[in-house]
């Protein structure tokens, strides 16, 4: 008998993610097989009223086309649609994880102070959101600050990673101050962590959120 290759779809929001996101599964997925979904205009359609209410549909199409493609598990890797993983898992009958709540976990752990940083309004309230919900789970009440820094998503968007980074990088050093650790709430927020210089914990998406993945695959 052949032995089972497991099967992961990440849904994406942005193409920025996509090639950060497939080296760590490289690397820490242990040979598991990925493919990839993209749909980059939900993130505009969320903040468009008109279209919003598309948005949950569009998902339960994506991961019921991973599921006909034969994956084990759907991950979103964009915490802007991360509160859609529970019931878009429960309707189609696949697991669907979020990438950014094994990072929520680490920041509720290592402080009560929390800032929260992001580049667009319609990833920081379901983040925020997010972090609540592992407070609570964990029996803790920390307090958050948050900032949408103004520019930095305009920049990535022209391709102006360099400017991007600055803007982020700037807004870590500005709200560390008064903080125990800062979230930044974009898994393409993530470039722009190494350029701070900061005493605290600066927490991004990626790397806790595939490594989870992997013990969820072990889990199976």
């Amino acid at each position: 008998m052949t032995e089972h290759t497991p099967r992961v779809a990440f849904v994406h929001t942005g193409a920025v993610v996509i090639a950060p996101v497939a080296d760590l599964a490289a690397r820490l997925l242990d040979g598991a097989a990925t493919v990839n979904y993209l749909d980059d205009k939900i993130v505009a359609d969320l903040g468009d009223p008109a279209r919003a209410g598309s948005v949950p549909e569009r998902l339960e199409d994506l991961v019921r086309a991973a599921q006909s493609a034969g994956a084990d598990l759907v991950m979103l890797t964009c915490s802007s649609i991360s509160q859609l993983a529970a019931p878009v898992s429960e309707k189609v009958g696949i697991p669907v994880l979020r990438i950014d709540e094994a990072m929520a976990d680490d920041a509720v752990r290592q402080g009560s102070r929390i800032a929260v940083l992001a580049t667009l309004p319609t990833t920081l309230t379901p983040t925020l959101a997010l972090l609540r919900e592992r407070a609570a789970l964990a029996g803790a009440e920390p307090e958050f600050t948050d900032e949408v820094i103004e520019g930095a998503f305009a920049a990535v968007s022209a391709g102006d990673r360099a400017e991007h980074d600055r803007l982020v990088a700037a807004a870590i050093e500005r709200v560390a101050a008064g903080a125990d650790v800062v979230v930044l709430a974009q898994a393409s927020m993530a470039s722009a962590a190494a350029a701070a210089s900061v005493p605290v914990p600066v927490l991004t998406s990626l790397e806790p959120g595939i490594r989870r993945l992997g013990e969820a695959l072990s889990a199976l």
